[in-house]
């Protein structure tokens, strides 16, 4: 007898009647627009020089039983590369960013965010003791309004690249006006990591400003091509987050595998400067296309689409699927109602020639008002003939 969990129904049908129900589907044999890998490391199976004989598991949480040399030592190693004082090992982005945020600001205090932030902060927020609100997406004017009206220790977070909509925060001009009102600066590079610096240390590093930013999260899942984050930043931020972050201290410790794994693509990432420069030159490409769809402005493997309406977003996207190429359509909540796109990644495997065939694809799309216009309207469709 089925368990009767009707009561789950009402949402999943308001999701369908939207057009915005997800489900799974196993990898096809398109050409791939879609994934994170940028860099190419899962692709091409280039972590597979682990050592042997390490544990599966840690056998507990951090603070408990489930700390290891290989991860204090590897911690050690993360920080130097991205010159941070101290670094702290997480399961997850999403658990890295739900912990600061929900650990760090006290009441009293504020928490201003980027309104085109990961839902993991915006979960974050939910959870703060502190008073949060966001900000207009990369907006210096409706940051500085609100840092004039925050009250006690004033965190701003943002990151480096916006899976969203494929931007840069202005970082430089970011540490400035936190300056001015004594803000401290959370950044996250999930997007970042491996694609800037020469080394693939991430923007901030890139830009320099290390030092002045408070602390910096970095998820593996993308360029990285495992699994875990990161949160580097004071000796002083570490010990706190041993110490108060639920996230980390109720959470079992990555194992000596997970962990290796992480460092050997710490290793790789140097030596991947020929695929960062040919992934800057399709990225240009890109740019440079005539499409007939705007596309957001970005130097970033991300880049979007925008289109009218949610029906144009998954129209598009089954369009360009058709033609081969794996891509998404992106809808709300990831973006707000009515600013719909396609959502288009680069990789440094795709080649010039599968660039080129995605704009030839992408300019013989027939317009979804033409499809239309043709099935609710025979008539017109006999004189288009």
């Amino acid at each position: 007898m089925r368990y009767n969990d009707d009561f789950l129904s009402a949402r999943l049908n308001e999701r369908k009647e939207q057009n915005l129900l997800r489900q799974l589907h196993l990898p096809a044999d398109n050409i791939d627009f879609c994934s994170n890998d940028y860099l190419g490391i899962i692709r091409n199976r280039l972590l597979r020089n682990r050592p042997t004989g390490l544990h599966t598991g840690s056998g507990g949480t951090r603070t408990l039983s489930g700390n290891y040399r290989l991860i204090e030592s590897t911690e050690e190693k993360i920080a130097a590369f991205h010159n941070a004082e101290a670094a702290l090992i997480f399961s997850s982005g999403y658990d890295a960013n739900l912990g600061v945020l929900a650990s760090v600001p006290q009441k009293g205090d504020t928490l201003l965010f980027d309104e085109l932030s990961h839902p993991s902060v915006k979960d974050g927020a939910k959870i703060t003791a502190a008073q949060a609100s966001t900000f207009a997406h990369n907006d210096l004017n409706d940051l500085k309004t609100q840092l004039q009206q925050s009250t006690g220790n004033i965190f701003v977070f943002t990151e480096a690249v916006f899976d969203a909509d494929g931007s840069k925060a202005p970082l430089e001009k970011m540490v400035r006006l936190c300056n001015e009102f004594h803000a401290h600066l959370i950044v996250n590079e999930s997007h970042s990591i491996g694609l800037f610096g020469e080394k693939g240390e991430g923007l901030v590093y890139e830009l320099g400003l290390e030092e002045v930013v408070f602390a910096r999260i970095h998820g593996f899942g993308n360029a990285c091509g495992c699994h875990g984050a990161v949160v580097m930043g004071s000796e002083q931020l570490k010990h706190y987050l041993l110490n108060f972050c639920n996230q980390l201290m109720h959470s079992t410790t990555l194992s000596e595998q997970t962990v290796a794994t992480i460092w050997e693509s710490y290793k790789i990432l140097p030596q991947l400067w020929q695929e960062r420069t040919h992934l800057n030159t399709i990225i240009q490409t890109f740019q440079d296309a005539d499409l007939p769809y705007k596309k957001l402005e970005s130097d970033t493997p991300i880049q979007h689409l925008l289109v009218n309406s949610l029906e144009e977003a998954n129209h598009v996207a089954e369009q360009i699927k058709q033609a081969g190429f794996d891509v998404r359509p992106v809808f709300y909540p990831a973006v707000p109602k009515g600013a719909e796109r396609v959502r288009v990644v680069l990789h440094s495997f795709n080649t010039r020639g599968e660039v080129s065939w995605l704009i030839q694809a992408i300019n013989g799309i027939t317009p979804v008002r033409e499809i239309t216009t043709s099935s609710e309207d025979p008539a017109a469709e006999i004189n288009a003939a």
